[in-house]
């Protein structure tokens, strides 16, 4: 009987566990978290590694209506790569969930001016 508790309580708290591992971040804390480091927090790409990189600033209105979220989801999906082949930006479909990558799409879109 000791043995069956043992079992049941250890079945519940690793569903408690998976449970609480698929729950979806906020996008401002994916972006936070993932992004910021080159795009800024305030998605203008100005820092160190944007103006490496010339990143887009995603608060010009001409940069959201010239960007299609196919695109956007291609690149956060896949990553992105120079014309050399070298990766620019790391892919997160490993990291986020489908859904996480669409929010984060959509919080990209807040950034307009």
């Amino acid at each position: 009987m000791k043995t069956t508790i043992k079992l049941a309580l250890a079945a519940f708290a690793v569903s408690l566990g998976t449970g609480l591992s698929l729950a979806a971040a906020p996008a401002a804390e994916n972006w936070d978290n993932h992004c910021t480091k080159c795009h800024g927090a305030d998605g203008k790409g100005q820092t160190k590694v944007g103006k490496k990189l010339q990143l887009k600033d995603y608060t010009d209105a001409k940069v959201q209506t010239e960007m299609k979220d196919e695109e956007m989801l291609k690149a956060i999906n896949e990553g992105v790569f120079d014309n050399k082949g070298k990766e620019k930006m790391k892919a997160f479909k490993a990291e986020l969930s489908a859904d996480e990558i669409k929010d984060l799409v959509a919080y990209i879109r807040k950034f307009k001016a």
